[in-house]
């Protein structure tokens, strides 16, 4: 009985430990994710510009 509670026991932080460092993980790369896909649009918007302005015929 004393070990089945243990066991139990040790399965739910197991499972709560993991359970928070997915989010953590899953927080940093959206987070990471965003910025990128944010510069990655300034990198596009800049380029369309660029072109605007030096008169590249868009044919």
């Amino acid at each position: 009985m004393l070990g089945m509670k243990t066991l139990l026991l040790m399965k739910e932080i197991y499972m709560e430990a993991f359970k928070a460092l997915e989010n953590f993980f899953l927080r940093k790369f959206f987070k990471i994710f965003a910025w990128f896909s944010f510069i990655m649009f300034l990198v596009v918007v800049y380029a369309f510009v660029f072109r605007l302005v030096t008169g590249y015929p868009f044919d």
